[in-house]
Order: C-alpha cells, then sequence, then structure tokens
C-alpha cells in the first residue's frame, strides 16, 4: 500500500501495518487486532495535524541509544543547535544492549526521556507495559507521510493502532553486489526483473563463471542470511499484504507465498555450477565471508553476486573498501515485472517518547527534521529515512546508490524473522532452512517442522 501516493491517513494503514507489527513482540505475536480509535479516524479527515504541544520553553532531555558512536556523534551534532535555538540541553547517553536494557529500565521505572530502540519488537514490549507515548498529536503524521517512504512510518505503529516510533536511521537489505571490472569486462547488465536474474545466473554459469557468492554460517545464529532471502523474495512474489500476512502467521511456510520463493532460491543455488563452492558449501561458509569470492581475481572472481544488506562492505577486503566506489557495483533485488519499483526489506532504528517532558516532545519534533542527519551522514555509516534526504550528503557513491534503492521503493518493510515469534524468527526458520539448503531435509519437511514450531498463543 503506497500510502503517500493514495492520500491514505495513518488510521487507515493501521490494519496492515499491524499484521507485521503485532508479531513483533515474540509470544504476544496473536495480539488481537483492534481499530483505531474514532478520533484517529476522525483526525484523518481534518486538516493537517500540527503537533500538539507548544515548543518548550527551556529543560534538559536525556537520549539513550546503542547506535555506533560516530553515528551517535553526527546525530548530536545535528540536532543539538536546533536544540539549542529552543533552550533545550540534550544529554545522549551511549548504553550497552539498549534492546534489553530498555524492557528492564522500564520495569523499575527508570526511563530516559526519548530513546532509540533497534527494532519494532522493543517497541511493542515497550507499550504491553505502558512505557511509552503515543505520538499523534506530538509528530506532524501528515507531512511524515510525504516526506518518508511508504511502510517507514507505520513500522512504528503497534497492535493497538496507535504509533509509538519514529524511524531515526535505516539500514537496507536485499543488496546485490557486484564486482564492477569483471562485469564491465564481460558485458553484464543489471537485471530488471526476477525473470532476468535467473537468466543472468544461467549465462555466467554457460560462460564458465560462477553466478553467486553465498554463506549463511553465523555461529549460534547460522541460517539468518537465508531468512533474508526467502523475505526478499516473498515480499516481491506474493506482494506486501501477502508478506506481511505471511509475518504475522495468518499465511502458513507451507503455503504458494513462501513455497514460490523456495522454488526461486531452489533454482538459483541448488545447482552446483551456480554458487562458489557448489550447495553444499552454503550453510559451512560464513556470511562475512563469502563476498570475498567477488574480488579474488579482478578478471576472472570466484563469484559474480552477493546479496547482503548495506553493512556487508565493512567485511570487504580493506583495499577494496578504500575504492568502494570503483571497485564495487550495486541494485537492488529486483521485483517479478521489469520496469516496477518493488519493496525493500530493511531496519533501523526508532525513537519511543518515555516522558511527559514537554521539552522531549519538541526534541522528537526535531528529529523529524532531515537536516539533522547531516552531519552523521557525511561522517559515519548512517541512512537517513527521509526520501527528501539529498543523497549529495552521502560521501560515496555505493552509499548514495544504496539510499535510492530504498527511497525509490514501493514500501519499507522491516525484517520479517524479527518480527516472527522468538521460536520460529530466531530459532525454527534459522535450523529449518540451514537443514533444506544443506540437502539433510527436503522442503516438505522444513515447511513442516516450521509451521509446527508456531506457539499457539
Amino acid at each position: 500500500m503506497n500510502v503517500r501516493k493514495n492520500g491514505i491517513g495513518l488510521a487507515a494503514v493501521v490494519a496492515s501495518a499491524a499484521l507485521v507489527l503485532a508479531a513483533c513482540g515474540g509470544s504476544d505475536s496473536d495480539t488481537t487486532e483492534e481499530a483505531a480509535p474514532a478520533e484517529s479516524a476522525a483526525a484523518e479527515e481534518a486538516p493537517a495535524e500540527e503537533p500538539a504541544d507548544a515548543p518548550a520553553e527551556g529543560g534538559t532531555v536525556t537520549i539513550w541509544t546503542s547506535v555506533d558512536q560516530p553515528v551517535m556523534d553526527g546525530l548530536k551534532a545535528g540536532l543539538e543547535p536546533l536544540a539549542a535555538e529552543q533552550g533545550i540541553t540534550v544529554d545522549w547517553q551511549k548504553v550497552d544492549g539498549i534492546d534489553q536494557l530498555i524492557i528492564t529500565k522500564a520495569q523499575a521505572g527508570d526511563v530516559p526521556d526519548i530513546a532509540i530502540v533497534p527494532q519494532p519488537g522493543v517497541i511493542q514490549k515497550l507499550v504491553d507495559l505502558g512505557a511509552v507515548k503515543p505520538l499523534e498529536g506530538v509528530l506532524d503524521t501528515a507531512t511524515l507521510q510525504d516526506t518518508m517512504v511508504p511502510g517507514e512510518l507505520e513500522a512504528g505503529v503497534m497492535s493497538d493502532g496507535q504509533l509509538y516510533g519514529l524511524l531515526t536511521s535505516m539500514n537496507v537489505k536485499g543488496l546485490v553486489w557486484y564486482p564492477k571490472a569483471a562485469w564491465e569486462a564481460n558485458g553484464y547488465a543489471v537485471p530488471q526483473s526476477l525473470d532476468e536474474l535467473a537468466t543472468l545466473t544461467d549465462e555466467m554459469a554457460a560462460a564458465g563463471q560462477t553466478p553467486w557468492c553465498n554463506g549463511i554460517e553465523s555461529g549460534g545464529a547460522t541460517g539468518w542470511p537465508a531468512t533474508d532471502w526467502m523475505e526478499n523474495l516473498v515480499m516481491r512474489q506474493a506482494g506486501v499484504e501477502g508478506y506481511q500476512a505471511w509475518v504475522k502467521g495468518d499465511v502458513k511456510f507451507d503455503s504458494p507465498e513462501f513455497r514460490n520463493a523456495a522454488d526461486y532460491f531452489e533454482e538459483l543455488f541448488f545447482t552446483d555450477e551456480n554458487v562458489n563452492g557448489g550447495r553444499a558449501a552454503i550453510a559451512a561458509t560464513s556470511f562475512g565471508d563469502a563476498g570475498l569470492g567477488l574480488f579474488t581475481d579482478p578478471a576472472n572472481p570466484a563469484c559474480m553476486m552477493y546479496m547482503q544488506g548495506s553493512f556487508i562492505t565493512g567485511f570487504f577486503p580493506e583495499d577494496v573498501q578504500a575504492d568502494l566506489d570503483n571497485q564495487v557495483g550495486v541494485f537492488g533485488l529486483p521485483g517479478v515485472t521489469a520496469g516496477e519499483a518493488p519493496p525493500v526489506e530493511g531496519g533501523g532504528d526508532l525513537s519511543v517518547l518515555m516522558t511527559d517532558n514537554p521539552a522531549a516532545a519538541t526534541v522528537l519534533n526535531l528529529m523529524t527534521d532531515p537536516s539533522v542527519g547531516i552531519p552523521a551522514a557525511q561522517s559515519s555509516s548512517y541512512l537517513s529515512p527521509f526520501k527528501t534526504f539529498d543523497v549529495a550528503n552521502y560521501p560515496g557513491a555505493i552509499t548514495k546508490d544504496v539510499a535510492n534503492i530504498a527511497y525509490d521503493a514501493s514500501y519499507f518493510l522491516f525484517d520479517g524473522s524479527d518480527a516472527m515469534p522468538a521460536e520460529v524468527g530466531a530459532g525454527t526458520f534459522w535450523t529449518e532452512m540451514t537443514s533444506w539448503i544443506a540437502g539433510d531435509q527436503s522442503i516438505d519437511d522444513t515447511v513442516a517442522n516450521i509451521d509446527a514450531s508456531w506457539p499457539a498463543s
């Protein structure tokens, strides 16, 4: 659903957004969906609302975060001058493991004014504790629907239909990385559809090249890269609503939505010639090492494509990182139909309001100004969630390309396994995919085992 193009207000997208977000709280994933409050529907018909809170006159606002230090320093540099104009001092505090710490602190009643947390599921737990404040009437949601990628604002809507979280920084998944020199030497073009990607895979293999790098080993979290593949395929093949229903559990793994994705994955990776080391190497190869095959030989690398998130460049060889724009190309996994703008999978950090401090509401409003992110974009790995953000502020072509993939997407969807009950999303989805990819079991057993693990309540 494209909120911006259809002019649909926040209350109208609640039912769709809640499909993903109701599952974020682990065992609370079967929370009954509730209609948006009547006052929200009325507000939708009214003129675009202005934030209800008057600008604060001075005060101190405490923000807790676990984002990387360079990102925090950049956001601090962008926010503090705006806050100072309001007479507000912002006290940034770097904490470890905020996703767990904030729950413990909320239960003890010891919270900051604003917390920046890494997943919608953390926010849902805080909502269940009554520890965060709804943001309707605090933020100008009508403007945010125009300045953010569709789906980003909805990521902060919880199972009760209210907005609690503001996406403050994002990351992007479903990115296909490739060695520029080898691609240019062979005349390969970026595929515009999933069919074209499969054709390109066959073309590379026929030429004696190995099309794909792939590795899903990650210690105790082995299998998570495979879930990213499935999520990206499901959202493209089944659409946003199909993806959301699957993440919530209304659509089973034993369904056309998931099996179609598995069929495509099998087509790409279960032929030994298509993947570096053959199918058997996928489960044994670390996700961080898998992409190194792109750079083994400039003329004939060990593999020609690797799908991973925006963070993966940090695992590339140091000489490649130092010359990233010249050595590496990237494109988003294409959609089913050439020319369509597919949805994009991502993640990010969301800001929540935890006190009634009026200065905190003012600061949260200031954080909706895209210019706050400029220093962070220029000096760190930060990606702004605002599609109105000027990509010229990013220091390199690769970062600009990644940002544009997100800004041009039809919809932004959070990582599905993170939103599923933990028994599945951080359990059987990982382990059963690993067993299937390793050749230890059939897809029939795989989907049956995952479905059987879904908690009944």
